[in-house]
């Protein structure tokens, strides 16, 4: 109820956040930034004891290449998921284990 209006205004989209109640997750706080000059937003989640990042962006405002080739990177040291609904593009990424990533995923597709 603190951090989705205080996005009102700095970035040009509107997005829903998860309930986070019965789960692990607890919502430390966002931020606006920049891919490639386009605004979104920058929420951090914590899950015991990891940091688990979401960024928002509009999808229009994207370039496919850039995220096909973040994506086509092998090895990487952290878990990570992209989709995009609504006309928007997610990005989960964090240290947390991908059952993690993936169930903070879910409650974000459920939430729009």
């Amino acid at each position: 109820h603190t951090v989705k209006p205080w996005f009102q205004g700095k970035i040009p989209f509107a997005f829903n956040l998860p309930e986070l109640q019965n789960s692990d997750f607890s919502l430390l706080g966002g931020r606006m930034t920049y891919l490639e000059q386009t605004p979104g937003a920058h929420l951090i989640y914590d899950v015991r004891k990891h940091h688990i990042s979401v960024f928002v962006f509009q999808e229009r405002s994207l370039l496919e290449k850039p995220v096909q080739n973040f994506l086509s990177q092998k090895k990487l040291p952290f878990n990570m998921e992209t989709w995009s609904q609504g006309g928007l593009r997610y990005f989960v990424i964090g240290d947390a284990s991908s059952a993690d990533i993936n169930n903070l995923v879910q409650l974000f597709k459920a939430a729009s």
